[in-house]
């Protein structure tokens, strides 16, 4: 049977991401309506908000893929494959450890205090022994109602399957991990940034 990729995408992000572009577009229209002579000093520390919306709340993601996991990010893309993984935590997001660091997920960080009060024993029916700590004990963002909690336990299952099968015995290939910087979205902010000082100041 074929593995089927699962891709994670936070809807919540997704839609501030929208709302905040559309709602910079009708202010870049009506600042060049309403103020057209100073429009370019002003319509710089608009289409920087816009441009840190896509990139904090739209681009992220998380692939489940056959052979590893791949964590798009805000500023960079990992791949991780399964044997490179020693450890998969929700302290603060959930996180993948391996031997040479640790990779964040910024799609699914941890849930908010109010989003695990009405947390039940049932919550948790089925997490994995992997995502114990050294008492047994479990942290409110390894609930399967949560979306670090659901998506670890996806990842912990599949990981300990292929453990258990002694699929990394051959350990990893150190080639097999790969990180992307995305320049495009570091020059342009970056150059957004300079160019909103320099109309504010100038």
């Amino acid at each position: 049977m074929s593995f089927q990729e699962i891709r994670y995408r936070p809807v919540f992000g997704r839609v501030l991401a929208v709302v905040t572009v559309v709602v910079c577009a009708l202010g870049i229209v009506a600042l060049f309506l309403t103020e057209p002579a100073d429009a370019l000093r002003y319509v710089w520390p608009i289409l920087l908000v816009a441009a840190l919306a896509w990139a904090l709340f739209w681009r992220p993601s998380l692939l489940v893929q056959e052979h590893g996991i791949t964590v798009e990010n805000v500023l960079r893309t990992r791949f991780v494959p399964w044997p490179a993984i020693t450890a998969i935590d929700t302290r603060y997001s959930l996180t993948l450890h391996t031997a040479h660091g640790r990779v964040s997920v910024w799609a699914a960080p941890a849930p908010g205090r109010h989003r695990t009060m009405g947390l039940a024993p049932k919550d948790f029916d089925g997490v994995g022994d992997t995502a114990r700590g050294p008492v047994g004990e479990l942290r409110p963002a390894d609930a399967l109602t949560t979306a670090s909690g659901n998506l670890a336990q996806l990842i912990r299952g599949r990981w300990e399957r292929l453990r258990d099968a002694g699929a990394f015995a051959s350990g990893v290939d150190p080639e097999a991990s790969t990180q992307t910087w995305h320049w495009g979205t570091i020059v342009s902010v970056a150059a957004l940034g300079a160019a909103t000082v320099i109309g504010l100041v100038v």
